[in-house]
């Protein structure tokens, strides 16, 4: 007949005293508390591993930190483990090892994996945009939390300060970046649903707020203030450039000296620098060509045409047309991007194929077969297209001074 354990009792296991030499307590089932001369009590698992059937022990903790009746339902969970075949101690190793793969899986981790594969589908300057804003609104309290226990409650928690200033784009743009980078962690089977998936529902929607600008007529009046304004050459020309070439401030600010065909007058931007990732090609203007020759004395030396104040190897900063329109007073009435409307409006009222113009701006549809077809067949058609708004913005500096004019700096006259 089996011999039959006695299960321990709570006085049993914490009357046990030390010994001259280890002993063990049992109480059934595998379950034994090892005491040792030094007073310490451990619990270990005794059994035999599957397939193998070699001996083996598996320790549950210190008493009494784990509990008789803690080691008890531990003891229960390995043996239900052992029915099924499976080592409970490589069990907990690989638990452990998830657990602590969950655990360095922090938000701001998974955010730099997420932006680099993002990175391929957006400019440099929108990448960094979006990494300054989670670090500067959402890794200072949940970066380094791990990417399992980011919650909807804890999430909203931080934003609903931001949208209670007002900063309901702001806002949006984080609920919108944050469930990216959640979807990011699904797809790459690192959490199994989306936590943050209705959090941008939780504040109203900002109100849809077109770029300032000015009207075409008013246009004079901008190249006036641009002409007196106290502003550094590079600036100016940054400026004059963007007008006279209708692109993005970020695509102007980082021209480099090697995009240029000069044979051919026509800047080509590669796909990385442009918003929708693929190459354009900008016909120069006898005007466009003028600012660049002004240019060479101060930049030809550098990589970029219009090179940081600060640092020449550096092109200068997008935001730097921006802030100089701010201070020459067009605040909240004209902002950069705005400089491509005025060059539309003007372009659309005067008769221009709006097709072309929108090959101009680089704006583009979903059917690639037929954005490639018309980057080639518009080409040339925008050539003429170009200098008539290369002339047009000459004949509106009318009394002032132009940096693009024919001769370069010059008070053009009718």
């Amino acid at each position: 007949m089996a011999r039959t354990t006695k299960p321990l009792t709570n006085t049993e296991v914490k009357q046990a005293k030390p010994k001259d030499k280890v002993y063990t307590l049992s109480d059934g089932g595998g379950l034994q508390l090892r005491v040792k001369p030094n007073g310490s009590k451990f619990w270990l698992f005794d059994y035999h591993r599957p397939y193998t059937k070699q001996r083996t022990c598996l320790s549950f903790g210190s008493f009494p930190d784990i509990s008789l009746a803690d080691a008890r339902h531990n003891r229960d969970t390995s043996r239900e483990l052992l029915a099924k075949n499976i080592d409970p101690k490589e069990y907990r190793d690989e638990e452990n090892r998830i657990n602590e793969a969950a655990h360095s899986n922090t938000l701001e981790h998974i955010a730099e994996k997420w932006l680099e594969v993002k990175k391929a589908n957006v400019s440099a300057d929108h990448a960094t945009d979006t990494w300054r804003s989670l670090e500067l609104h959402i890794f200072p309290s949940l970066g380094k939390v791990p990417i399992h226990k980011i919650t909807a409650i804890k999430t909203i928690d931080i934003i609903n300060p931001i949208a209670a200033k007002g900063n309901l784009e702001t806002v949006k743009r984080l609920c919108q970046r944050l469930n990216e980078i959640m979807v990011y962690a699904v797809n790459t089977g690192l959490i199994a649903s989306n936590p943050l998936a209705g959090i941008g529902k939780a504040n109203q929607n900002p109100i849809k707020k077109h770029l300032p600008t000015l009207k075409p007529e008013q246009l004079p009046a901008l190249l006036k203030t641009l002409a007196f304004a106290s502003i550094k050459t590079t600036t100016r020309c940054v400026i004059e450039w963007q007008l006279h070439t209708m692109v993005r401030p970020s695509e102007a600010a980082g021209a480099q000296w090697n995009e240029i065909d000069f044979e051919n007058n026509v800047w080509d931007i590669p796909a990385e620098r442009m918003k929708s990732k693929k190459p354009h090609k900008v016909p120069l203007s006898d005007q466009a060509l003028n600012l660049l020759e002004l240019m060479k004395p101060i930049s030809s030396h550098s990589k970029y045409i219009f090179p940081s104040n600060s640092d020449i190897k550096k092109h200068t900063n997008s935001s730097t047309a921006n802030m100089a329109l701010k201070r020459m007073g067009f605040e909240n009435k004209l902002v950069a991007h705005g400089l491509r409307s005025i060059a539309s409006t003007t372009l659309n009222e005067e008769g221009f194929d709006p097709d072309v113009i929108e090959a101009a701006l680089a704006h583009t549809g979903k059917n690639e077969v037929r954005n490639a077809y018309n980057r080639a067949l518009y080409l040339e058609r925008r050539k003429p297209m170009m200098q008539w708004w290369s002339d047009h913005i000459e004949k509106a500096a009318t009394g002032n001074m132009s940096l693009a004019g024919q001769k370069g700096l010059k008070v053009v006259s009718q």
